[in-house]
């Protein structure tokens, strides 16, 4: 059974919105294409990933659903957004979803999932298309000591301890499921000394432990830049290193704690792959945040430059009131348009969807180590 936990992150999305600046597909920057060690059938195990398709609800080519969308794509000053309907989905919920809450439940673990008000919750946990029950699972608890205002995760200057137990608990729910591909990520914990790096840690190793075979991707904070906490991570036995930078470089300080930039999250994601030249690095971007083409793509090649393997981009859903407004809603042409861009530029896996998350079907790049 191949099947995802998730520790956080953010969606796999393309967008094309009214007035958008174009920025050329056809030469696209080939010195960006930096050579990698994996072997040529991993790279076509990713390159032939989902798709489109897989990303986005209802059939791209039956356009009469959406195609006479009147509502406006791009937000007036006073207005909220109504949602788009390829941005409409149904939450099946079934019995794989209500064994996975009942495990988490008992277990005392916590999901991005719910935490974040995923979209993608009744699909992941109820198993989808595939029958592939997948969940997005944060380590260190439920609240986040930043304040990013993207996110409806629980913010605290002091949150509880850590739980000894919990990379313990995790291992054996992993088990439980039978899952053989699981995403850990964790909320910021800045008030923890090497910022949860040997928890991390700890969990990788008790899931190599149980399952050799198991392809371990972390989604990791930042550690307020500390390379030796990205170290340890990176050295732990995983297989994919995943940060997000979250938004173009020119957002950063409008849309994440002002402890997080783009040259820390840069640097995080390239010492990763000089400690540990084995692993994937792969990061995440969500669009409609007031981005222009232009950004998008300077940004785009700058991962690029710094050796990023997988990108993934997905479209910015508002959480709550409290939170930043979505200033466009992406259309599926568009996103096709930047995995095209990202597939150019030499990312072994380019990921887009109106509803995709970082972690989103990451089970198709089961074939990568």
């Amino acid at each position: 059974m191949a099947a995802v936990v998730r520790w956080g992150g953010t969606h796999w999305v393309r967008g094309l919105g009214a007035g958008a600046s174009v920025v050329s597909g056809n030469n696209l920057c080939c010195q960006y294409r930096t050579s990698s060690t994996l072997t040529s059938e991993k790279k076509e195990i990713i390159q032939n990933g989902p798709d489109l398709q897989d990303f986005i609800s209802g059939d791209l080519l039956d356009r009469s659903k959406w195609a006479e969308y009147k509502g406006n794509l791009k937000r007036q000053k006073g207005e909220r957004l109504r949602l788009p309907p390829w941005l409409k989905t149904e939450i099946p919920i079934g019995k794989n979803y209500n064994k996975l809450k009942k495990t988490l439940r008992d277990l005392n673990l916590h999901t991005v999932c719910e935490e974040a008000r995923c979209p993608n919750i009744g699909e992941c946990w109820g198993g989808g298309e595939y029958a592939t029950a997948t969940a997005t699972i944060m380590l260190m608890g439920d609240t986040c000591t930043r304040g990013c205002r993207f996110c409806s995760v629980k913010t605290s200057k002091n949150p509880s301890p850590l739980d000894p137990m919990e990379p313990y608990n995790t291992s054996k729910a992993i088990a439980d499921w039978g899952l053989d591909y699981v995403v850990l990520t964790s909320v910021d914990r800045d008030d923890i000394c090497d910022g949860g790096a040997e928890h991390f840690a700890k969990t990788v190793s008790l899931l190599k432990e149980r399952n050799p075979k198991i392809i371990v991707e972390c989604l990791t904070p930042d550690f307020q830049g500390d390379m030796k906490a990205v170290e340890i991570v990176a050295l732990s036995g995983l297989d994919v290193y995943a940060h997000n930078v979250e938004t173009v470089q020119e957002l950063q300080r409008h849309v994440r704690d002002p402890r997080a930039n783009f040259d820390q999250s840069l640097r995080v994601l390239k010492h990763a792959k000089n400690v540990q030249p084995h692993i994937i690095s792969k990061t995440s971007l969500m669009l409609g945040l007031g981005e222009t083409d232009d950004q998008v793509y300077s940004t785009m090649t700058a991962l690029r430059e710094a050796g990023v393997d997988c990108l993934t981009l997905g479209q910015y859903m508002q959480p709550t009131k409290r939170h930043l407004k979505v200033e466009e809603y992406i259309t599926p042409e568009k996103f096709k348009y930047w995995e095209n861009v990202g597939n150019e530029l030499g990312f072994l896996y380019t990921a887009s969807g109106p509803l995709v998350r970082s972690s989103y079907k990451a089970e198709h790049i089961h074939g990568l180590r």
